[in-house]
């Protein structure tokens, strides 16, 4: 999986360049599903400091095959959905973004406050409920909350997203971030306007033709 190291280190750092998380935090990992592989950013490492020698590689079972690192600490909720959902998700990103941490830290959903969700698969982002970080328990509250969608957020901890790259994946969590701020900015004005069931129905019928 050498490849998709160089990859892993190079979305590392974009994690830290782009705001979407800070110091060590966060993690990501991409699946091989030839080979039945998760390659994962090792635990507590300066990202601008990572190599491709710090990944760690780990099989279906979460035994380590490959590295010397410690994984992330947060390693089964990255392979629950690789065990669950690999036929359609090959990547995962955790992150400690500002915004979609402060609705997570109310235990708020996101609503359809604009039709951008959509990047995400649904009509809302939902919040999980709340277990400690790098937990079995963690891991299962984040699959339900993600279930039929590419992102959730983490009850008092942050934002989760997938998708079937980690260019995807990345991508969905940026736009869920930019959408958590435009969210908690309207509503300091009031009550935002969430559109309906009829309106989201129309962009997810109309997304997947989205883009080239």
């Amino acid at each position: 999986m050498e490849t998709e190291k160089a990859q892993l280190v190079e979305y590392g750092e974009k994690l830290i360049s782009t705001g979407l998380t800070a110091g060590t935090g966060g993690n990501i990992s991409v699946y091989d599903p030839a080979g039945q592989l998760m390659a994962i950013t090792p635990s507590g490492i300066d990202y601008f400091e990572m190599t491709v020698e710090d990944i760690v590689v780990m099989n279906l079972e979460g035994k380590i095959v490959e590295g010397t690192r410690k994984p992330s600490s947060e390693w089964q909720m990255h392979l629950i959905n690789y065990q669950r959902r690999g036929d359609e998700v090959h990547a995962v990103v955790h992150a400690h973004s500002t915004f979609s941490t402060i609705l997570a830290t109310c235990r708020k959903n996101l609503p359809a406050t604009n039709y951008m969700i959509a990047v995400a698969g649904g009509d809302e982002v939902r919040c999980s409920d709340y277990a400690t970080f790098g937990t079995e328990k963690l891991a299962e509250y984040a699959f339900e909350a993600m279930a039929d969608r590419y992102a959730c957020f983490l009850a008092n901890h942050g934002l989760l997203t997938c998708g079937p790259t980690l260019q995807d994946a990345f991508s969905v969590a940026s736009e869920i971030e930019r959408l958590a701020g435009l969210h908690v900015g309207a509503s300091l004005f009031g009550n935002p306007v969430i559109l309906d069931k009829t309106d989201m129905k129309e962009v997810l019928e109309r997304f997947p033709s989205y883009g080239q």
